[in-house]
């Protein structure tokens, strides 16, 4: 028996959390507020103890910091929602995990990297797995029938022909992956959702994490800028002058490193990091993070943007289109062990992901709004494969192009994948 809500929809991360409850004493689920790390713990818990309790004193958390022994009792796996709001809770889980000597004890929950680090890492005790906001196959907005897991071991694609809009991928894009909305289906709210959150992100969340005040016209547009150069290799500089410029407010380089460490504490913000390779090229990398924001409904919402004038920009709308793959990217390489990163030279050689097992197989990615530009996507990764080639490294063990309208799944003569992304998955 377990806590498991009704109408719960399964995550992709729910046989992972499974298998670690048979190996590890705790498991810690962390991400963005509103994601679905609670429904999902609660999925598999068989005991509760909610740092927030709901009753609004806190009364639960004033036990846990007097005591925090006091809160392990229960029946096991025992969920520790937002442990973050007591720190001494890891060093007790981890003492209580030693003490039983038997996996599948604790589930901890957290939305916030804490500021007091636990005096002990947890190793060989507590296992960490990041949770994001649902990807399509986990809101049933793709079949999944296009496996990177089978694309890796070498199958080929069988024919199969989207069925999404342009209008039908704004909404889902709107929508987001927030569990609690995909549950609503009522995508006419999903703006003022997204937007609500952005505004209690600023005026609350972020404050009481850093546990210090921040100018709520600076950090909103830090985000705004953000979402403005969404999917991109955005540098600090360019931040700085596009608060000026958009929205009339200064900064210095500093302050907005800083208003960027609060969004990662909060999970909010996601770097997808270079690949790093030693090629024997006169070719340099470039170095610089792509940044998103967690979901692409955050950006959207803190353009201001709205389903016209998505529609109305394509341009801006690709970028926006790129954040919600590479999203859903980060949630499908989790679920086969991978990582993700992405690629560009000096050269502007580039591939928007690269998917990298860890048997050290690796795959290319471009990601495109229509299918007029799958030809030049296609040219582009093959390029790519022949230079890390050239370079001394094996040949990519997968080259695909995630494509938005108006796709069709196959395998092209020349070895690209093309995959429509309603049908893309794990």
């Amino acid at each position: 028996m377990t806590l498991q809500e009704p109408g719960y929809r399964p995550r992709l991360l729910d046989p992972i959390i499974e298998q670690d409850l048979r190996s590890f004493g705790a498991v810690n689920i962390e991400g963005p507020k509103w994601c679905g790390k609670t429904w999902t713990s609660l999925a598999h818990a068989e005991s509760t103890f909610f740092l927030m309790d709901p009753d609004g004193d806190f009364a639960n958390r004033r036990l846990a910091e007097l005591e925090p022994s006091a809160v392990m009792d229960g029946a096991a796996p025992r969920l520790l929602d937002e442990w973050q709001e007591v720190p001494a809770l890891w060093d007790a889980v981890r003492f209580h995990v030693d003490r039983a000597g038997q996996p599948g004890r604790f589930l901890l929950t957290g939305s916030t990297k804490p500021h007091d680090k636990p005096r002990h890492s947890g190793i060989g005790r507590i296992i960490t797995r990041q949770m994001r906001p649902m990807s399509l196959v986990e809101s049933g907005d793709s079949t999944g029938a296009a496996s990177l897991t089978e694309l890796f071991g070498g199958q080929t694609l069988r024919p199969v022909q989207s069925d999404i809009t342009l209008e039908g991928l704004i909404e889902l894009a709107q929508r987001g992956g927030w569990p609690a909305v995909v549950r609503m289906h009522d995508s006419d709210n999903s703006g003022n959702l997204a937007r609500g959150y952005i505004d209690q992100l600023v005026r609350v969340d972020i404050p009481q994490a850093a546990g210090r005040t921040f100018d709520y016209t600076k950090l909103r547009a830090v985000i705004g800028s953000l979402a403005r150069n969404t999917a991109t290799l955005v540098q600090i500089p360019t931040i700085v002058r596009d608060m000026s410029q958009w929205f009339g407010t200064e900064a210095t380089e500093a302050t907005v490193r800083v208003y960027l460490d609060a969004l990662r504490s909060l999970y909010v913000l996601e770097e997808i990091p270079a690949w790093s390779l030693g090629l024997r090229s006169s070719s340099k990398l470039r170095k610089s993070p792509k940044r998103i924001l967690a979901d692409p409904s955050l950006a959207i919402a803190a353009m201001g943007a709205t389903p016209a004038t998505l529609k109305a920009d394509l341009f801006t709308f690709g970028f926006v289109f790129e954040s919600l793959c590479l999203r859903d990217l980060l949630v499908y390489a989790d679920t086969i062990g991978a990582s993700v990163s992405h690629y560009r030279d000096d050269s502007n050689l580039e591939a928007d992901a690269i998917i990298t097992l860890r048997d050290g197989r690796w795959g290319a990615i471009e990601i495109k709004l229509g299918t007029r530009q799958v030809d030049d996507a296609a040219t582009n990764l093959l390029r790519l494969a022949t230079k890390i080639e050239a370079g001394g490294h094996p040949r990519p063990a997968m080259l695909a192009v995630i494509v938005g309208v108006g796709g069709v799944a196959q395998t092209r003569p020349d070895g690209v994948h093309v995959i429509p992304v309603d049908i893309l998955g794990p």
